[in-house]
């Protein structure tokens, strides 16, 4: 029996934002679908929550907020060059990613220690240190809260591009992903592409016996180096998308700015350093009342305390309008958020 209630939220994301929900349920098993397609039918809007670590939440949400705390992890099937790994929505994404490495399924350690749920994974199509979700995503299950049906969608059906899916793009509330599976590879190599990574001493020192536990904790130890602690200091990670710009765009950017930093990408566009811009604009470690700008990591908008979503917005309109004015981008914002 599903029970809907009114919930304090603030501890429910990663900003620490102040907010309320005036109907709020939990997911605790996939069984419970039909009867959340049910409950959603009395509410104008359903908004679904894992983490809460890529969320900008409205002081107050009149919507139905899904809370998914499913759990579970099992080994699908074996193939002669891979293993299918299987995972329930509310897994924590981190405790995941640590359980399969500790199971020697290897694949995801450059991705670890991004908060969030394995669920939410999917939406963002997540990636960090030369890896992106999708290029160990198998499939998923999730319920059609509108159609009201159980749908297997394969990497195709997820239309993944850079931190965007069909699941960003679609109506909110519309898919409740229930689990998902990953394709890790048993022919494993590190991907050690990072300058952050091929200048770590153990991964130095390891050479070509590097292990995919050692990725992890190099991993681990670089993010916690740059990145705060939720937990301390409320925080969404990376608060805005490193843009991609035009061959001419950024030949143009490096004549005015010979250090600028950038990735040449595939198609011959380049993927620019949002935090180098923003810092590089003088933003790093500023205030504007409880809102803030993180003293290490320019990327990384803070809620220095009592702060709520029209703070955060307010700092990250002043930022965005800085940067195109300097160089002539728009930056996006990465987090949702919700009203």
């Amino acid at each position: 029996m599903l029970q809907v209630t009114d919930q304090d939220l603030t501890s429910f994301n990663t900003l620490g934002l102040r907010s309320h929900a005036r109907a709020f349920v939990r997911c605790e098993s996939a069984d419970q679908a039909p009867a959340l397609s049910d409950l959603a039918d009395h509410y104008q809007n359903v908004f679904v929550l894992g983490g809460g670590s890529n969320v900008v939440l409205a002081p107050e949400l009149d919507c139905l907020v899904i809370k998914v705390e499913t759990s579970g992890v099992r080994l699908l099937s074996e193939t002669d060059d891979a293993w299918i790994v299987e995972a329930q929505a509310g897994e924590r994404w981190h405790d995941f990613v640590e359980y399969c490495i500790t199971q020697g399924w290897n694949g995801l350690e450059n991705l670890a220690l991004i908060p969030g749920t394995v669920g939410a994974a999917p939406v963002q199509n997540i990636g960090a240190y030369g890896v992106e979700l999708d290029q160990r995503f198998h499939g998923l299950t999730a319920w059609d809260m509108r159609d009201r049906r159980l749908v297997d969608m394969s990497v195709q059906d997820c239309g993944f591009s850079y931190r965007n899916s069909v699941f960003k793009q679609a109506e909110p509330g519309r898919w409740l992903i229930l689990q998902v599976r990953f394709r890790l590879p048993k022919a494993w190599r590190p991907v050690l592409d990072y300058p952050d990574l091929q200048r770590h001493a153990v991964l130095q020192a390891a050479g070509d016996r590097v292990t995919a536990r050692q990725i992890f904790d190099a991993v681990c130890e670089i993010r916690q180096s740059k990145l705060p602690d939720p937990a301390v200091l409320g925080n969404a990670g990376s608060f805005f998308k490193n843009p991609v710009v035009s061959a001419a765009v950024y030949e143009r950017l490096r004549k005015e700015h010979p250090d600028l930093v950038a990735y040449r990408q595939p198609d011959g566009s380049f993927k620019l350093a949002a935090g180098w811009m923003i810092d590089r604009a003088g933003w790093k470690g500023r205030h504007m009342g409880a809102a803030g700008v993180h003293e290490r990591q320019a990327l990384v908008l803070i809620n220095g305390g009592g702060a709520n979503a029209n703070d955060i917005a307010a700092l990250a309109d002043m930022i965005r309008a800085d940067i195109l004015a300097r160089f002539g981008v728009q930056l996006e914002q990465e987090p949702v958020t919700v009203a």
